[in-house]
């Protein structure tokens, strides 16, 4: 081609056929293929007649193909209704996006369709779990631009004001799959309903895993929830507010300050002491870690102003700096979080009913545990720690041409495809999937 030629001269046609711009997405979706999600959420499809040419079990597995190319709302869907790639894997046609609102409000007439669908997804994601478990509990905000049901005004710091849900989420320590979530109304307090959701997480799990840990945050704690995990001997630590009263009980305290690090520009020291809060039934232990900037060791004596306090309720004998450093692992927490969100639209509201958005929200984090399974099965390692926007912007956007000849499809991808050692790549390792 003459790349001299004015821009401006240039015709168009809408002639190419079979042409796909998700030519990227053929490694996930011969993955999800293999994974054989549709049979796992077979017992969904009694919702609908026995001959319908849309399953519930297939709907779910076209909900998470939107979510992983970026439809944030069903009314994206109408933009996957035509692409040939897709529409080979749903089986040569894509259900309108205006069924797919009509089948997630289905769900409500299955009792308890939440609890079944976790349990389908913990059988799904179970090969790839450790055997012994940490647990990290956290909640979000998701704001709603409607009158959603149980929608709530509470505490919304992006948009205050605006009526909100209010999700719990516990996400496992080592391997970063999402093993449950309830979605609250928006004016729920963190820790409200926290002990139930706990047990229900414990049901769902102890028969086949052993939950050796627990960390949650400052805004979870209370008697009932720390009773709980003191019962079930699992070890926890969650974060607590510096308070006038954890202060001055820090203060009295006659132990000395242990020093675990002084590298010349900060100063980190620690001790354990038994603190019993007003509405505590009993003492426990906390270990209080201080850190300051290095300074001459009379200023940092002499000024407690200069140091930074930090407060963490546990049942485990360790020592200070060990809880400080394991409850820090929950830091990641934020980030799972911020992927489900912005990656796969656990924060836009799909439908006005409150359990359809319940069904909703456990789809979208399956569609994330099966790609940070995908990422970590079956991409080179210099892709694992894509995020799943990053992963379409490289791999996903691509175009694609659908040829059939001689009793065989291939997908030719435009000659210009920067990652086509990698695609390869991860083509063979799903093709090895048993």
């Amino acid at each position: 081609m003459n790349y001299t030629i004015s821009v401006s001269k240039i015709n168009y046609a809408f002639h190419l056929k079979k042409s796909t711009h998700f030519s990227g997405l053929l490694p996930i979706l011969q993955f999800l293929e293999r994974m054989k999600i549709e049979q796992t959420f077979r017992d969904f499809d009694c919702l609908k007649n026995y001959n319908a040419q849309y399953p519930l079990s297939k709907i779910f597995v076209y909900l998470m193909i939107g979510w992983l190319t970026n439809c944030s709302l069903l009314f994206h869907f109408r933009t996957l209704q035509d692409d040939p790639l897709i529409r080979a894997f749903m089986g040569g046609k894509c259900p309108h996006y205006t069924l797919l609102n009509k089948d997630l409000l289905r769900l409500e007439k299955m009792e308890q369709a939440d609890l079944e669908f976790k349990e389908r997804m913990l059988d799904l994601i179970e090969p790839w779990m450790d055997k012994e478990l940490i647990l990290n509990f956290d909640s979000t905000v998701e704001t709603v631009y409607g009158d959603q049901e149980n929608a709530e005004v509470g505490g919304n710091p992006h948009k205050p004001g605006r009526k909100s849900y209010h999700p719990l989420l516990v996400f496992e320590g080592r391997s970063r799959l999402c093993l449950n979530a309830k979605l609250r109304e928006g004016n729920s307090h963190s820790s409200q309903g926290v002990t139930d959701f706990a047990e229900e997480t414990y049901q769902l799990l102890s028969p086949h895993y052993l939950i050796r840990y627990a960390r949650f945050d400052k805004g979870f704690g209370g008697e009932p929830f720390y009773s709980y995990w003191e019962k079930r001997g699992i070890g926890y630590t969650g974060k607590l507010k510096w308070t006038s009263r954890l202060k001055k009980r820090v203060e009295d305290d006659d132990s000395p300050w242990i020093r675990y690090v002084d590298d010349g520009l900060t100063v980190i020291e620690g001790k354990a002491v038994d603190y019993q809060a007003s509405t505590w039934e009993k003492p426990r232990r906390v270990a209080v870690i201080r850190k300051a900037d290095k300074y001459e060791e009379s200023q940092l004596q002499a000024c407690d102003a200069l140091w930074k306090y930090e407060a963490i309720v546990t049942s485990m004998d360790w020592e200070p700096i060990d809880i400080w450093r394991f409850y820090n692992q929950r830091a990641c927490m934020e980030n799972f979080i911020k992927e489900s969100k912005y990656g796969f639209s656990m924060d836009k509201i799909s439908t006005h009913s409150f359990d359809a958005n319940q069904m909703d929200l456990l789809i979208k984090l399956l569609a994330y545990n099966l790609f940070e399974i995908f990422k970590k099965e079956h991409c080179p390692p210099a892709y694992r720690s894509y995020t799943i926007r990053r992963f379409r912007r490289e791999f996903i956007y691509a175009a694609g041409v659908l040829v059939c000849h001689s009793r065989r499809v291939i997908l030719n991808i435009c000659e210009t495809y920067v990652n086509k050692k990698a695609f390869r790549q991860m083509i063979q390792s799903v093709r090895l999937i048993d």
